[in-house]
This record gives C-alpha cells, sequence and structure tokens, in this order.
C-alpha cells in the first residue's frame, strides 16, 4: 500500500512540473510585435450612389492611412442555412456593391490609403454573433454558402489587388467549427495572395483556435471600460484597458500574431463606455457627450496604442458625408475626430 502511493505521489508530482514547465514557457514566451506599417484605419460606409469627389481626400488630412470597405451578405434568420449577396440582389447600396468597392478602392489607392476587405453578414431582427443552425446537416449547408460566398469577395480582392481580406465578422456561434474554418482558409488562399484575418469579437477572440492559419488576430475591441453609470474620467477609461490589455497579450503570446483592432468604436454619449457595443437606436435616453466619445479614443491611444503587438485599429464608422444623425459612432466633426488627428499625425515613431 505504500509503494502504491508513493508511486502515485511521484506521478502527481511529474504531472505537476509538467504543467508548471509548460505554463512557464507560455508566459516566457515573447509578445508578437507589429510588421511594417501600423494601420491608422477608419471602417468606411458604403454611399448609396457614386461618389461625387473629394470624399476621401479629409481622410489624408486626418492621417489616415488605411480604409476597410464592407459589402454584405444577408440571411433571413440565425438558424437559416441559406445566404444571398450582391449576385442575388438586383438592387443594393453602390458603396456596397462590387463596383462601387472597386472605385473606392481606387480612389483610396490614388490617394495613398491602403484598403482592407471586410464582408459582413446581416442577419434579419439580429447580429452575427447569434448565427448557429440547429443540426450537422443546416452546419454543413451554412458553411457551403459561407465558402462561396467569402470566396466571391476573395476573387475581388485578388484582382483589385487589396492586400488584406477579413474572413469574417463576429460569428462567435460559428467559430468554434475550426476544421470547417480551416478548410474556408484554405479555399481562399488558392485564390486570394494578400493577408488574412478574421475580427472575432471581444468576448469571442480567446475562444478562436484557427489563428495560426492567420497573418493577424483581429479583435472588434468594443470592451466595457468601466461598470457604473458615472461620467467617467480618463484614468478610469485606461484602468479598464489595464485590464483587458493582459488577456490580449496572452493570445498574441500564444499564436505568435500581431493584433489588429478591425473595429472600434463610441457613440457620443455619456454612457459610450460601460457598453460601447449597443447601437445609438438604442440609447435615445442616453445624455449626449463629445467629451466622454473623445476621452474614450484618448484612453484607447495612451493606453493600448504603442504597445509592441498593436498592428493597427479602425474606427467605426466614417461616412462619406457627415450624417447629422445623434447619437452615432462616428467621430466626424466632433472632439473625438481632433483626437485621432493627434494621434494619427504624431511624430512620435509608431511605424515601423
Amino acid at each position: 500500500m505504500m509503494q502504491f502511493n508513493l508511486k502515485n505521489w511521484y506521478l502527481t508530482l511529474s504531472l505537476l512540473l509538467g504543467i508548471f514547465l509548460c505554463l512557464s514557457c507560455e508566459s516566457n514566451k515573447k509578445l508578437a510585435s507589429y510588421e511594417g506599417v501600423k494601420h491608422k484605419g477608419v471602417c468606411w460606409v458604403g454611399s448609396r450612389n457614386p461618389l461625387q469627389g473629394g470624399e476621401l481626400r479629409t481622410l489624408q488630412n486626418l492621417g489616415v492611412s488605411h480604409l476597410s470597405q464592407t459589402p454584405f451578405g444577408w440571411q433571413k434568420s440565425v438558424t437559416a442555412p441559406e445566404l444571398s449577396w450582391e449576385k442575388d440582389r438586383k438592387k443594393s447600396w453602390w458603396g456596397e456593391s462590387s463596383n462601387g468597392l472597386i472605385s473606392t478602392s481606387d480612389t483610396a489607392s490614388s490617394l495613398g490609403l491602403t484598403n482592407i476587405l471586410k464582408p459582413h453578414i446581416w442577419v434579419r431582427g439580429s447580429w452575427p454573433g447569434e448565427i448557429a443552425m440547429t443540426n450537422e446537416k443546416d452546419w454543413d449547408l451554412w458553411f457551403e454558402n459561407y465558402k462561396d460566398f467569402i470566396l466571391y469577395y476573395a476573387r475581388i480582392a485578388e484582382r483589385q489587388g487589396i492586400p488584406i481580406l477579413c474572413i469574417g465578422t463576429e460569428l462567435e456561434k460559428a467559430s468554434h467549427k475550426e476544421k470547417e474554418w480551416r478548410d474556408i482558409i484554405s479555399a481562399i488562399r488558392e485564390v486570394y495572395h494578400g493577408k488574412l484575418t478574421y475580427a472575432a469579437n471581444f468576448t469571442e477572440y480567446q475562444k478562436v483556435n484557427f489563428w495560426d492559419a492567420l497573418d493577424y488576430i483581429g479583435i472588434q475591441a468594443y470592451f466595457p471600460l468601466v461598470k457604473d453609470d458615472k461620467v467617467p474620467d480618463l484614468a478610469q477609461l485606461i484602468a479598464g484597458w489595464e485590464k483587458v490589455i493582459p488577456e490580449i497579450e496572452k493570445t498574441n503570446r500564444t499564436y505568435q500574431k500581431p493584433v489588429l483592432f478591425t473595429e472600434i468604436g463610441y457613440c457620443n454619449t455619456e454612457d459610450a463606455a460601460q457598453s460601447p457595443w449597443v447601437w445609438p437606436n438604442e440609447r435615445h435616453a442616453s445624455n449626449l457627450s463629445e467629451e466622454v466619445q473623445a476621452l474614450c479614443y484618448e484612453a484607447f491611444f495612451e493606453a493600448v496604442w504603442e504597445k509592441p503587438w498593436m498592428q493597427g485599429v479602425y474606427f467605426w464608422k466614417w461616412y462619406p458625408e457627415p450624417s447629422g444623425r445623434e447619437p452615432d459612432f462616428t467621430p466626424q466633426n466632433k472632439m473625438a475626430e481632433k483626437i485621432m488627428k493627434r494621434y494619427f499625425l504624431d511624430p512620435k515613431p509608431t511605424d515601423g
């Protein structure tokens, strides 16, 4: 009996030692730093009608270097495996059509802006994070349809020479299907030779297991920065980021990939930092505040922007012409625009 217990003790000790060494090796991994030029981006809103000219020039003056464009696919419900997109529809907004994407891309390139193509799925009455099939047959059909959808845009990106493609956005209940996503990534790489990312929701990115097959860890960075309903100051917002950053760095160390904030944004309301993801039409009871929106921008730049793993950021969102909607995410003609300009044009060496 004593010999048996001693044997178990040695086995347990060996196991614990192995776990300790594994964790130690993981924690000792260096942070993966960003490569090349740091992305200073905005998420472009496709216009209903063709651009008149000059709409993109404003971005040059603000130090913007990258432009994210968003074509859409449509899904009738979160459990419906069928998808439709441009090829199935007679009408769509010009800026979201392939002709509009190509024209906007050409204009952006002529001004020295780098394009990123970031297709989204629009789900009636919900959002992409709730897409989940009810059986394996429907999952197979959904992934078959999704592969056709993303390859359609991958081919456009290849023909147009768009250097970055986002393979999906906020598909939180679908991203656990690792084999299916790896199959899609392989299919994309057969027709597209640029760099790839996936735009994981801030609640999802740590659960994604296929980052190694991509070039960037993409995060939709709508992290809540404060918990109470008091109007925050800059120090409180930075403290909120300091709680988030170690978890991002853990993923960065594990996969050794630089991080892109494929989206980040804040409404011009006092409660913007509590739940940044909440849509403007759900904030009509909130007090407007350009000051809080601007502080949220400043907190990002002070806490995150110069981290070695930070490949870049895309602020949601930028209209060809200011919309006048209140409240809204856009920093256009607001205090937040000045903050963005100041840090994007900062002469300190943030570019590699």
